[in-house]
């Protein structure tokens, strides 16, 4: 008789500390068996064989294998489609309880409901636990029980709750011992057993300097400063935990307390109104017509439009797979804007190649700069990507990193003109929107 174990399945939680649904798992009185799933059907959407995003995932799995082979125990990391890996395992052991953590984006809510279904059948039980952000789904919403569209007013709810309720911890590094022993150590999975190669671009710290976040207000917007924290891709997949960040900046910077609600905002945003991914959160918006001239957009994609900052900030995502945050609002605007190019473009372009994209964030982003979104810049602003370069890099020296020939004739001119841009834009808006 095979002995009966619990499984804790990792996703976006991939850490050892103040892990909800590690902490609860192990919690449970019976040995875990720790999980990992490669799953194709994520794997297989992606265009790059060399996708960062995939090289840090299986560092960050190396370091979880580490902790567990310390205590005797290991991580046994798989690879096919989620519900073909749970058909093998259910006969494989004897599962009484699967643990996870919540994702919010629409297809893993899908995903999760189909691998819950199908564990019930087999008469396995199925935990799932609160853990990438402090509030989620439901739990700020306004005195009628409708979502908050607005920020302001949910960033305050959000503070009051905080106020009332604490920042909770869950000790899990500390039931580590309580994972399954094994005999043997399981098989390593290579980045090349899984059709990948490893990424060359540099990976975010995790930690930050305190300095950064208590001047986050005064620099965050100079992109040629070092005053942001690059966490993006640890709360991303969980390498780092929301709690412990919010606890320490708390009193520390109210501004980048504000980005860390902004996070959860979009986040509640599409659970709330799912139809973001496809469509405008104002459906007015779908209305608009777009040029969506595949050669401008190239030269966007590319950094050769010919407005500096724009080109700047294009050419920094290309070549490290990051983008100053001030800078993504320009570009953005200048897609949307200036060439009238649908904004599920640009977002899919950002999906693509950022190593922080977040699906929530990036369609708020997104629809922020279009204007189509909750808390949207009003349609008739248009960022003037020149007035925005003399207030955030008057001496170019962040243009002068990632666009070496600025201020050569190697430099193209620009592709547009902004005032005639701008007019066109305000016109197709209009006719959108009357």
């Amino acid at each position: 008789m095979q002995q009966p174990i619990n499984i804790f399945w990792f996703r976006r939680d991939l850490r050892i500390t103040d892990n909800t649904g590690l902490y609860h798992a192990l919690s449970s009185g019976v040995p875990v068996l720790p999980l990992f799933v490669f799953d194709t059907d994520i794997l297989n959407k992606l265009a790059d064989n060399t996708d960062p995003r995939v090289h840090f995932i299986h560092q960050s799995l190396q370091e979880l294998k580490k902790h567990f082979q310390n205590v005797g125990s290991d991580l046994l990391v798989k690879f096919g489609s989620a519900i073909q890996v749970w058909n093998e395992l259910v006969h494989d052991y004897q599962i009484q309880t699967v643990f996870f953590n919540h994702d919010y984006e629409p297809e893993a809510i899908q995903r999760d409901e189909q691998i819950a279904h199908f564990l019930n059948t087999k008469g396995v039980a199925v935990q799932s636990f609160k853990d990438q952000c402090i509030f989620e789904k439901n739990e700020i919403v306004k005195e009628d029980g409708k979502p908050y569209t607005v920020f302001t007013p949910y960033a305050k709810k959000w503070k009051f709750n905080l106020s009332q309720q604490g920042v909770p911890n869950f000790p899990s590094e500390n039931l580590i011992n309580n994972s399954l022993p094994v005999q043997e150590k399981f098989q390593s999975i290579a980045l090349a057993d899984i059709g990948f190669q490893p990424s060359k671009l540099p990976m975010p710290s995790a930690t930050v300097s305190t300095k950064i976040i208590i001047e986050y207000h005064k620099n965050r917007d100079y992109p040629a400063i070092n005053g942001t924290s690059k966490l993006g891709i640890h709360f991303r997949f969980g390498t780092i935990s929301i709690r412990e960040k919010v606890r320490k900046t708390m009193g520390m910077n109210e501004v980048y307390l504000n980005e860390l609600i902004w996070r959860e905002f979009y986040m509640q945003i599409l659970w709330h109104f799912p139809h973001v991914v496809k469509g405008a959160f104002k459906p007015a918006y779908n209305q608009i017509e777009w040029r969506n001239n595949e050669t401008e957009f190239e030269l966007w994609k590319n950094g050769q439009t010919g407005y500096p900052i724009v080109d700047a900030g294009m050419r920094e995502l290309m070549h490290t797979g990051y983008m100053h945050n001030r800078v993504r609002m320009i570009v953005a605007s200048f897609l949307t804007k200036h060439l009238l190019i649908d904004w599920r473009w640009g977002e899919a372009w950002f999906a693509q190649k950022l190593i922080d994209f977040e699906l929530s964030s990036n369609n708020g982003g997104w629809q922020w700069a279009a204007g189509s979104g909750t808390d949207a810049a009003p349609y008739f602003r248009v960022f003037n990507p020149t007035l925005q370069t003399e207030k955030f890099d008057s001496n170019y020296q962040y243009i002068q990193k990632w666009v070496p020939e600025f201020k050569t004739s190697q430099y193209p001119q620009p592709i547009v003109e902004h005032s005639y841009a701008r007019k066109r834009c305000l016109e197709a808006y209009q006719k959108a929107l009357k």
